[in-house]
């Protein structure tokens, strides 16, 4: 399998609303218990979608903000080793996955 390069600065600097403003970011990060909840948290507030490499206990390391995430219309999908995590608004669709 051959290696490609993935420019997700110019990915991030594409998803723009008609005003020209950027709508979300995308955040990649680890989930690996050295995050407090609380910035994962702030960062879907502040509309970004996180792209989190899980290194542990998914469930474990999770539990801090998942329901948080939740109760804010936010939603959550483990795919593969990553955690998928979106603010209001952007749903993850899974319709590809049966």
């Amino acid at each position: 399998m051959s290696e490609f390069d993935l420019d997700l600065q110019t990915v991030e600097n594409e998803i723009e609303d008609e005003t020209g403003e950027r709508t979300h970011r995308v955040v990649l990060g680890v989930l690996d218990g050295r995050t407090p909840s609380e910035e994962w948290i702030a960062e879907i507030a502040d509309d970004a979608v996180l792209v989190l490499a899980v290194e542990g206990d998914l469930n474990r390391l999770a539990s801090g903000f998942a329901s948080d995430v939740r109760e804010m219309d936010g939603e959550l999908i483990h795919f593969r080793k990553f955690l998928l995590v979106t603010p209001p608004g952007v749903h993850i669709d899974t319709d590809r996955l049966d």
